[in-house]
């Protein structure tokens, strides 16, 4: 039954049991209306509203459910979808809305996995440009320092050594960008080399203590979700030195038949009832490009949980098997941490910290 009729038949409802009442009854109406008769008009007319507002709350339920539904729609945070109430005008108004938002939903996958193409392009770029533009200016800054100093003396020296030294900071600030924006690890010795490696620089650089437990024979991932594991474990580290507050943080990559789980815990402050900022939106745009599941949690006794749950693709693409054919020279890599599950047919590594 479409809208119209529905709200047609619930009027013509109250109307009828008006007329019947009126019909039916022992009531009359003088000319002119007695005060007795006006309260019986006035009480029956009081009875069809509130009879006529309770008939059409329960026939436009659906249209409340729905508007509830549309304040809430997340495009990030795709499946939520509303019953169709059977057939006519609001289970159609319902089943446009479902559709709707699929399309939107498709279309905002299609256009994050565009721009985030777009900005790993971006990425490398700027990366290259950092290695080889001003890398190599600020090594030649050093090597003109070097002459310098070797050229002067006294406190000009001092002065040039000093200089030298902040150089050289700034150079190797300037790799390390390049670094975290062009994981080069990642595509030589896969993903687990990748985030070893990132988890050590992380606690290098902060101080924090990191723990890392990844699984041995690991399923395969292609390039673009072994990429997107390795930037939601970023941003989740960057996010914890930044807010969190910690001491300790966790991280694990765990895998099943048809899924990579990675999982980056702290033992901080917690989310509380922080809003999504733009580092929390990427990853949610990252994990629906892939599909994934994404979700922020706080645990028990403190702290937070970021978790990445990646569906394993069911052909995976030749490049992958390449990729992680070179693993097993990642030992030599990490010779420092002999601990490091660094190669997939490595047995599972026990907890493990870095100062």
């Amino acid at each position: 039954m479409s809208l119209f009729w529905r709200i047609f038949a619930l009027n013509a409802l109250v109307l009828g049991g008006a007329t019947a009442l009126l019909l039916w009854a022992p009531v009359t109406v003088s000319v002119p209306v007695l005060l007795t008769e006006t309260v019986i008009l006035l009480g029956g007319l009081g009875v069809m509203l509130v009879a006529n507002a309770a008939l059409l709350r329960i026939g436009l339920a659906p249209l409340d459910r729905l508007t509830r539904q549309m304040t809430t729609v997340d495009l990030l945070r795709p499946g939520g979808r509303l019953p169709v109430p059977g057939h006519g005008g609001v289970g159609e108004l319902i089943a446009g809305f479902n559709d709707m938002v699929e399309r939107l939903e498709a279309e905002r996958a299609a256009s994050s996995a565009r721009a985030l193409d777009a900005q790993e392009s971006e990425r490398r770029r700027i990366a290259q440009e950092l290695h080889d533009e001003v890398g190599q200016s600020m090594t030649a800054v050093l090597l003109t320092l070097k002459r310098a100093a070797d050229h002067s003396g006294g406190p000009v020296r001092e002065d040039v050594r000093l200089a030298q030294e902040t150089t050289r900071a700034s150079l190797d600030e300037v790799r390390r960008l390049a670094r975290r924006m062009r994981p080069g690890v990642l595509e030589d010795l896969g993903l687990v080399s990748a985030l070893t490696a990132l988890a050590s620089e992380f606690a290098t650089h902060t101080g924090l203590r990191v723990r890392r437990r990844f699984d041995s024979g690991l399923p395969a991932l292609d390039r673009m979700s072994e990429l997107v594991v390795y930037r939601v474990a970023q941003e989740s580290l960057t996010n914890v030195a930044r807010h969190a507050e910690a001491r300790h943080v966790t991280v694990e990559l765990s895998g099943t038949a048809g899924s990579v789980t990675l999982t980056v815990s702290d033992d901080g402050r917690g989310v509380g009832l922080a809003r999504d900022g733009a580092g929390i939106r990427g990853m949610r745009e990252r994990a629906l490009l892939l599909g994934a599941a994404f979700e922020i949690r706080p645990l028990p006794g403190g702290g937070s949980a970021v978790r990445l749950t990646v569906p394993v693709p069911a052909a995976p693409v030749a490049s992958v098997p390449a990729a992680h054919a070179s693993a097993p020279a990642a030992p030599a890599a990490h010779a420092s941490a002999p601990a490091a599950p660094v190669a997939p047919a490595a047995p599972a590594a026990p907890e493990e910290g870095l100062p």
